[in-house]
This record gives structure tokens, C-alpha cells and sequence, in this order.
């Protein structure tokens, strides 16, 4: 009851407006708190009874945050950092980061909790900040845990979290499988191609790797590994698509909205930048599939086993008219809660515009996603407001100053070792937090160097965005590829460098937006249309490279030819391009040669 009050709650306001910030965003918490400790028990598993420690920590949520309540006209009366602080905020407000510390551990574990207390630590006894001082900005101030990652949890994510409940549930995910296997079940290696627009489009409605894997992996991979793909491969292929979904628009991950807000642009306006870089990644992925089934021999499934394409889209095509709301709300220029709340009204009755889908809407169905989606928030919700802590931290003590004169001290005024050090923090940083706080500890410590070194803002925050997602598949920590093993009991290193070869171009292309934003869509439109067709020519280069197949099986002097060429298609300017195109040519008449000459077959080596 108490979950499907929050989701009607966030509803509510999205119609009506947002009350007062410290109204709002205290309310957002309180809900995620009470039910963490509700759900979540200190001792046993989830869904246990809740303890008598637990009960405390309720009440105790709903004592510090309604003292926040009853005293806001006080807030925005007292001067911060000049007036004294009453005993009860100091009280309070310590007992309310406990809280908040103790809750994220819950949902998500110890790294964060431990991350936020090692910034805290530093304010106090590096930074010598007054412990009095770190208590106010976090409890009584909009800059600490009610700032803006909070903001946008309430604000955005748990009405872009309920779409996807509410879509799940309406049958969409039949509809994503079944259009998938009838487009390419039948081609060469279908499942495995099945696999990477099933998981991608999945991805932009849920936002979570690890959900989209045992979301549609439970089909995918065991159809993978029946057609003859090594369990390893399978789990990798998997992995690597739901990975995407959190950058491929429509609807991204959590931390895009976090973006819109820091870069003060419409969310839209952050889709546009993610778009083509999104389609890079999965244009490199599909040919990756296709060209390890073309060298080992995995055809497709019989055309009579798969569904009809005519026969989906009659049957469950009204499905995607939710999506089609939400990208056309944006388009015209409406905000992104006000898009998810036109998306979420269309889902029940487009679900019963049609008989096939009626029996999935009903009264049990919409309050099992209204209670979903709250719970399915309270991860971000918790990380959001345990960023907070760390926000408020490098705020006090000016440590994002001081990180950004560090970083252009050890890259020398350099922007490559700059990003190299960025990629290799932003990685860390994404092996032990959600891809949200991952990219608010980033955007605080290392984006401002990037900009100082000349890089676009757009871009500077592209940049981190991808490489705390592409955590997720890059070991020793990749928790996508953890559950993709856990479904095709592969090894686990072996399925995470598969991972890493997959997904090879999502370690590559924020490097080639740096240099050049008209991978973002930024600049005139002639400059953006060659960099992106040239670029889509040089993923497939690449792919072709790792995966030792093109037209043929390649010559060991050809993958290092089609190497060299990826990169310099990839890279925008023209003298690259010319340079890549001449290697391309080369390699692509030896293939065409060989190809006609002599049988490709299939080989396992």
C-alpha cells in the first residue's frame, strides 16, 4: 500500500506541479526510506519480517524529516553558514545522514556508504570542515542530500521507472521478442542478433543492465547457446546489448536526466547528443554477431518456427504507441515528467484497444507496476541522496578545484592522458556504484578539468557517462556479464572479455566525440552526416578485425589493416577518412577476391 502511495503521490504532482522543494524532495526520500527498512530488514533476507531496529529507523525518518517539515519557513529564513544551528538540527541532522548511510547500504551495499564517509572524513580532517558545518549543508540545505541527484529521482526517474513497470506488464516485452525473431531469427547467427535489438530496445524502457539481462536473457542466451553460439559468447552478447539500453534513447539511463539538469538543457536535447553514439554501439555489436556466425557456421532458426512480422504488429503493434507519445511529447517541446505522464495514461487503454492484449490490463496488473515501480526507485532514490553527501563534501572543502588542478598537473596541459585518466576513474568508480552516483562523483571531480583542457561540456559529460556504464561489462567488477554467466553458467572472465571485444566500440567512441562533437549532432549538418557515416563504416571495420571475418576469413595482415582503417574512419576529418578508405579498399577487393575465388566456409579455430 505504502509503494503504490508513492507512485500515486509522484503521479500527482507530475499533473499538478511540484510543491515546495523541501516538501517534495523530503517527501521522495521519507517514502524511500521508510519503505528500505520496511522491505530491506538489517538481518535477514528481503521481504523478511522487519525488526524492532527497523520500526526505529522508520520512526526516526519520519521525526527528521517532518522536523524539516514543520520548520521550513526557518530554512529559508536562517543565513547558511552565519547562524548558529539549534541543538535539535545538529540532533536531527546527524541522525538523518545515519539513515540515509544505512539505507543505501541496504539496496545497493557498502561501496557507496563507505564512499560518501570517506569524502565526509576528508572534510573533516583534511579540509579541517566543522562538523556542525558538514551536518547543515547536508540536513538544512538544497546542496547536500536534497540537492539535485535527489531532485531528479523525484522529479524524473520514478516516473520513467513506473512507465516501464506499467509497459512490462501491458505485454511489450512479447512484443519487443516476437518483433526481434521476425526481422532476423532467420538469418545468420538470428538469435544472437535477436538478442541485441531485443535487449536494446528493453533497455530503453528499464535503464538497468542487470535488469534487461535477467529480463530478457532467460530467453535469448539459451536460444543462443541451442543454435550452437558457446555459452561464453551467449552471456557476453547479452551483457553487452543490455549494457546499451541505458545510453540508447528514447529513454535512458537515470543519469541522463541528472545530465539534462547539470548541463541545463531539455532531456530531449540529451537523447539528440546520445543518439548516434548509441547507434555506433550497436551497429559494432550486430556485425560483431554477424561476423563470429558467418566464421563459425551458426545459421538461423527455420522461417516456419518464428512469427510473422504482419501477424506481430497486428497483434501486439498498438504496443509501441506508448513510446511514440513519449518521443513525440519531448519533440514538442513539453517537459520530460510531463512526457512519462501522457506515456503512462496511453498504456492501459492502448493495452485494451486490442483483444490479444486486453487480458494483461487489469485492476491487480496496474497496482502490481504502480507498487513496482516505487520499489524498483529505491535504489536510485537511496543514490541519489547518498551522492548528495559526497556532493556536499566537494562543495565545503573545494576538493573538485583541487582534483581539476591535480588532473591537469599529471596530464601536463595534455587532453589524452586527461581522458585516459577519466576512462580509468569513471571504470573504478562504475565497478563499486550504480551508474548514477558514479557519474555525479565524476561530473564533481573530473568535468570541470575536461572543460578547462577545452573539451565541450556536452561532450565532457558524454564522456563519463559512458565510461560508468561501460563498468558494467568491463572486468574484474562487470555485474552485467556476472548475470549473463549466471544464465549460461559460462567461466566468468572468458564471457567478460568476450564482453570487452563486443562492446570494443563503446571504449572508442567517446574519445572520437571529444575530438570532434559532430558525432553529437553539434555543428553544421554536412560535417555531422560525413563523421557519422564514416564512422558507421569504421565500427564494422572493426568488428571485422576482432572477430577475424568480413567477407571472408581474414588474413592476419587484413585484421590489421581493417585495425588501422576503424580507427581512422572513426576518427572525424577528412585526411583520416581518405587515409581509412584507402586501407578499407584494399582489404575490401582482397575479401571480394577471395570470397568469389574460394569457399568461406566455417571454422571453429
Amino acid at each position: 500500500m505504502l509503494a503504490v502511495g508513492m507512485s500515486v503521490y509522484h503521479l500527482t504532482v507530475a499533473y499538478i506541479g511540484p510543491p515546495e522543494a523541501f516538501f517534495f524532495r523530503g517527501t521522495h526520500l521519507l517514502l524511500a526510506l521508510v519503505l528500505t527498512f520496511l522491505i530491506h530488514p538489517r538481518f535477514g533476507r528481503q521481504g523478511a519480517k522487519p525488526g524492532l531496529s527497523d520500526y526505529l529507523m522508520v520512526a526516526l525518518s519520519l521525526v527528521t524529516v517532518g522536523y524539516l517539515w514543520l520548520n521550513v519557513g526557518y530554512l529559508y529564513d536562517r543565513f547558511v553558514y552565519v547562524d548558529d544551528l539549534r541543538t535539535a538540527d545538529l540532533v536531527f541532522g546527524a541522525i538523518f545522514m545515519v539513515l540515509v548511510l544505512e539505507a543505501t547500504r541496504r539496496v545497493i551495499g557498502l561501496a557507496l556508504p563507505i564512499t560518501a564517509l570517506v569524502f565526509v572524513a576528508y572534510a573533516l580532517f583534511i579540509a579541517r570542515v566543522r562538523p556542525e558545518s558538514v551536518i547543515e549543508i547536508n540536513y538544512l540545505t538544497t546542496e547536500g542530500i536534497f540537492g539535485i541527484p535527489l531532485n531528479v529521482s523525484a522529479t524524473y526517474v520514478i516516473l520513467f521507472i513506473l512507465f516501464g513497470a506499467l509497459v512490462e506488464r501491458s505485454g511489450t516485452g512479447k512484443l519487443f521478442m516476437d518483433f526481434a525473431l521476425s526481422i532476423t531469427g532467420h538469418a545468420v547467427g538470428g538469435p544472437a542478433k535477436v538478442a541485441v535489438i531485443t535487449s536494446g530496445m528493453f533497455g530503453t524502457i528499464s535503464g538497468s543492465a542487470v535488469a534487461n539481462v535477467m529480463t530478457t536473457g532467460t530467453f535469448t542466451i539459451p536460444m543462443m547457446m541451442r543454435l550452437g553460439y558457446r555459452p561464453a559468447f551467449a552471456g557476453a552478447v547479452e551483457a553487452v546489448a543490455s549494457t546499451g539500453g541505458q545510453i540508447l534513447p528514447p529513454i535512458m539511463g537515470a543519469a541522463a536526466f541528472v545530465m539534462a539538469e547539470f548541463l541545463g538543457v531539455s532531456y530531449i536535447a540529451v537523447a539528440g547528443y546520445a543518439l548516434f553514439p548509441a547507434l555506433l554501439y550497436y551497429v559494432a555489436v550486430y556485425a560483431a554477431v554477424h561476423f563470429e556466425a558467418k566464421r563459425t557456421g551458426l545459421m538461423g532458426l527455420p522461417r516456419e518456427e518464428l512469427p510473422k512480422l504482419g501477424a506481430v504488429l497486428k497483434e501486439r503493434g498498438h504496443l509501441f504507441i506508448p513510446l511514440f507519445i513519449i518521443v513525440g511529447v519531448l519533440i514538442a517541446g513539453y517537459s520530460a515528467p510531463y512526457a512519462a505522464l501522457l506515456g503512462i495514461i496511453s498504456v492501459v487503454p492502448v493495452a485494451m484497444l486490442r483483444k490479444s492484449t486486453r487480458p494483461e490490463i487489469t485492476v491487480k496488473i496496474v497496482i502490481s507496476a504502480l507498487e513496482a515501480g516505487a520499489l524498483n526507485t529505491l535504489s536510485i532514490a537511496m543514490a541519489c541522496a547518498c551522492a548528495g553527501i559526497v556532493i556536499g563534501s566537494i562543495a565545503q572543502t573545494g576538493l573538485g578545484l583541487s582534483f581539476t588542478g591535480i588532473v591537469l598537473t599529471v596530464a601536463q596541459e595534455h587532453l589524452i592522458p586527461a581522458l585516459m585518466l577519466t576512462m580509468i576513474a569513471g571504470i573504478i568508480l562504475g565497478m563499486g556504484l550504480p551508474t548514477t552516483p558514479a557519474y555525479i562523483i565524476q561530473v564533481a571531480l573530473l568535468v570541470p578539468a575536461l572543460i578547462k583542457l577545452g573539451i565541450v561540456p556536452e561532450a565532457a559529460h558524454l564522456f563519463v557517462f559512458y565510461f560508468a556504464i561501460l563498468s558494467a561489462i568491463t572486468p574484474p567488477v562487470a555485474l552485467a556479464v556476472y548475470a549473463a554467466t549466471g544464465i549460461s553458467r559460462s567461466a566468468l572472465w572468458e564471457t567478460g572479455w568476450a564482453a570487452v571485444k563486443l562492446g570494443a566500440t563503446g571504449y572508442i567512441v567517446p574519445f572520437m566525440f571529444v575530438f570532434s562533437p559532430s558525432l553529437l549532432m553539434i555543428g553544421s549538418w554536412p560535417r555531422v552526416v560525413l563523421a557519422i557515416a564514416t564512422a558507421l563504416l569504421g565500427v564494422t571495420c572493426l568488428a571485422g578485425s576482432l572477430h577475424r571475418y568480413y567477407l571472408c576469413h581474414t588474413a592476419h595482415w587484413e585484421r590489421v589493416v581493417l585495425f588501422v582503417a576503424a580507427f581512422a574512419l572513426i576518427k572525424p576529418g577528412w585526411i583520416t577518412d581518405i587515409a581509412g578508405l584507402f586501407l578499407y579498399a584494399i582489404v575490401l577487393a582482397n575479401q571480394w577476391r577471395k570470397s568469389r575465388g574460394e569457399t568461406c566456409g566455417p571454422i571453429t579455430a
